[in-house]
């Protein structure tokens, strides 16, 4: 599964009147980002994702607080859990993602390569696990 997400350290500047965390262009980050939102108020055992994507790729950080990350690549499940906002999480396509566990007043901000398109979305667990198969036999 590690093909499928790697942790990244994103630039940080320590300074005593406060750290400066930095994203741009480099080789951390392999695609342009297209689109940045951030999920924040989710309440206490609130849930998000429970999906995954065909094609777009995405940086998910703890911006503030922390939560878990489960991912699923269609064989194996493994848990990340996000508690620093100089970590980041890229996701490649064809990663089943569930977060879950946001600490109170957390942020998730998420760093897409598209814009929101819904057709990209596979919502059934067993539709994603087929296309992973199939992909497989590719």
């Amino acid at each position: 599964m590690t093909n499928n997400f790697t942790l990244i350290d994103l630039p940080t500047i320590i300074d005593q009147r406060g750290n400066l965390t930095y994203v741009q262009k480099s080789e951390l980050i392999p695609f342009s980002i297209s689109r940045v939102y951030y999920l924040h108020g989710v309440p206490k055992n609130g849930e998000r994702g429970g999906h995954a994507h065909r094609e777009l790729e995405q940086v998910i950080v703890a911006a503030s607080g922390c939560f878990s990350v489960r991912l699923y690549d269609g064989y194996n499940w493994t848990s990340v859990k996000l508690h620093s906002p100089s970590e980041g999480l890229l996701l490649r396509n064809l990663v089943w993602r569930e977060l879950s566990d946001f600490s109170s007043n957390s942020v998730c901000l998420v760093m897409a390569s598209k814009s929101y398109d819904e057709s990209d979305y596979i919502r059934c667990i067993s539709e994603f696990e087929g296309l992973v198969r199939l992909n497989d036999k590719v």
